[in-house]
């Protein structure tokens, strides 16, 4: 059971971030869709609001990382939640007076995704504090089937809300999930490590720069960080022309590319209860190594599906049930740098290793687009399979493929 076998301290996060998960989830839904039915939206408005959620990360995410160093983590995330409540709150509230205006969305787009982007980096950085060094893989896996879950259920339950009361209040419940969130966050019995003085006064670009430094200086965390980077660019290729070539290449019709998808997301679940007992009989590098290689094999379903229908329909489902392999590599590799990185720079870590693993994913995205109209749809995704294969070898040529147990020393502690 999760609330016997963690502390009493994570399980209120672990409630906290499940809660804030599955109201962020129907958000990701009912805010384009508010934008739409409300506001009747334009394409290109809704690029502008979808560019504007995803740009924080890339934004201020290294900047987000040194300011978790500097402060106590703990209030810092139940002031995100708090400032995310109050933005989204705002929604439904200018609907009730007739004021609400597609102006106000993108405003409270990128403010929002900039308090998450802080509480993310801050949760990453306090479960070591909760759970101790030889818990974070278990803690980890608990986190991710949270992801998970909330990934699976939430478009569907977005849909049945929005239907229900409308985007405007669909989206008031994601405002009470985050006060809930912020109740259980400062419940959350902990006594955060000492910061040092020097680090409220010395400069901020120093302090980015001790972050990237601690990511660089470690051979584990380099691979992984090169990896990611590799991944996320050719991995973008797929995401932005994967309904594209179901649709019109294959001849998919949008229930059976629904199916796939949520294929892809139980595939998911199922591959967070994996974690454990995988990484305990083979080892955390090889688990992360395996787990990558079988990734880069499924990856060329897309590329080879073909023939009748139902018959490309089977293969996208195959390729999508290899998604079982990702927690076991991410949430290994979550648990890697947070045994290895200095407590003092752990947000800032943890910051650089969310702005290399996703901010690529739009540059990434424009190229696949592009080599879709100039060389065609399943030579791109062929390409991005021949992309991921050869981002293994930052992981074969690493000491990653040996290591058997988390480790417990730390670089840069000196």
């Amino acid at each position: 059971m999760i609330l016997r076998t963690l502390t009493r301290a994570f399980t209120r996060l672990w409630l906290a971030q499940a809660i804030s998960k599955f109201g962020s989830g129907i958000t990701g839904s009912a805010l384009p869709l508010a934008a739409v039915m409300v506001l009747d939206a334009t394409p290109a408005q809704m690029g502008l609001l979808a560019a504007l959620g995803m740009a924080p990360l890339a934004l201020i995410g290294l900047v987000a990382g040194a300011w978790v160093d500097r402060v106590r983590r703990r209030p810092l995330m139940v002031a995100a939640d708090v400032g995310r409540a109050i933005l989204l709150g705002s929604i439904p509230a200018a609907y009730l007076l007739g004021a609400l205006r597609f102006e106000h969305l993108l405003v409270v787009a990128p403010l929002a995704g900039t308090l998450t982007v802080v509480f993310d980096i801050s949760y990453q950085s306090l479960v070591p504090e909760l759970v101790g060094r030889d818990q974070l893989l278990r803690a980890n896996s608990r986190l991710a089937t949270v992801d998970a879950t909330a990934e699976i259920t939430t478009p569907g339950l977005a849909g049945i809300f929005v239907q229900a009361i409308g985007a405007p209040f669909a989206i008031l419940l994601d405002a009470a999930s985050f006060v809930a969130s912020a109740v259980l966050v400062a419940l959350v019995d902990v006594r955060e490590a000492a910061r040092r003085p020097t680090y409220l006064t010395s400069s901020l670009r120093r302090e980015i720069a001790d972050g990237l430094r601690a990511v660089m200086s470690s051979p584990m965390l380099r691979s992984v960080a090169a990896f990611n980077a590799s991944r996320t660019f050719f991995g973008s290729f797929i995401g932005a022309l994967y309904a594209l070539y179901a649709l019109r290449e294959l001849g998919l019709d949008p229930i059976l590319l629904g199916i796939t998808i949520g294929v892809g997301g139980a595939s998911n679940l199922v591959g967070t209860t994996l974690v454990e007992p995988v990484t305990r009989r083979f080892g955390v590098g090889p688990t992360m190594l395996g787990a990558m290689v079988v990734g880069s094999i499924a990856v060329y379903t897309l590329p080879l599906a073909g023939g009748p229908v139902l018959l490309a329909f089977a293969i996208l489902v195959i390729g999508q049930a290899s998604d079982a392999i990702h927690p076991l590599f991410d949430v290994n590799a979550l648990s890697l740098r947070q045994s290895i990185a200095p407590e003092r720079v752990l947000g800032r870590v943890n910051a650089t290793m969310h702005v290399i693993d996703g901010g690529l994913a739009p540059i990434g995205a424009l190229v696949g687009g592009f080599l879709g109209g100039v060389v065609g749809t399943r030579e791109t995704l062929l390409i991005a399979a021949l992309g991921c294969s050869v981002s293994l070898l930052w992981l074969i040529f690493s000491p990653l493929r040996r290591l058997r147990d988390l480790p417990s020393d730390i670089v840069g502690s000196g």
